[in-house]
């Protein structure tokens, strides 16, 4: 016996459509078990986040016990990532307030000095303002070549990193736009 292929598409067709009524087949969506929660999140206590690096807004979970966090890993049941996390997104656990190897003291190191010494967080924010109004000054432009108002300075920079989130990066520019600075980039769009 021989079929043309709109003969063999027929009874293809007529086929999976009776194995389905029948039940025989059914579409993945009806075999697809519901993701489980792990039992170490009933245990200790872990919480939903987003992740702060690039704006995908990728999920993550994060295992927290006594103030301490102990793991964050991706989230399975997140539509973006599904339990995946890129290189950013694996390193969350440095931002944690509880993180061993994050500094908590300010160190400078002096020009051609070869040691980091400890200073205090109120020493570092004058030293860090006055040096920012001391090139300001020194490099602000109120026209330019054409005669044009301007009030800029080129001699500063700003570069924002994707751990700040929206409110911050919005207060951050507006800061250095008021400052004149006119080099805003953000780490994401580089």
């Amino acid at each position: 016996m021989e079929l043309s292929r709109r003969d063999f598409l027929k009874a293809s067709g007529a086929g999976i459509g009776g194995a389905f009524l029948l039940g025989i087949l059914k579409p993945d969506s009806a075999k697809a078990a519901p993701i489980k929660p792990l039992p170490l999140r009933k245990k200790i206590g872990e919480k939903v986040t987003i992740c702060p690096y690039d704006g995908s807004g990728c999920g993550f979970v994060v295992a927290a016990e006594n103030g301490k966090v102990l793991n964050i890993e991706g989230d399975p049941d997140h539509p973006v990532n599904r339990g995946a996390g890129c290189a950013k997104g694996a390193s969350l656990r440095q931002l944690s307030a509880d993180n061993p190897w994050r500094l908590k003291k300010v160190l400078y190191r002096a020009p051609g000095a070869a040691d980091w010494q400890e200073k205090d967080w109120g020493w570092a924010i004058n030293e860090i303002a006055q040096r920012i109004k001391k090139t300001r000054d020194a490099n602000f432009i109120e026209k330019d070549g054409k005669g044009n108002i301007v009030n800029r300075t080129e001699a500063i920079a700003n570069l924002g990193g994707s751990a700040l989130d929206n409110e911050e990066c919005y207060l951050i520019s507006k800061l250095a736009r008021a400052l004149g600075i006119v080099y805003l980039e953000h780490h994401a769009r580089i």
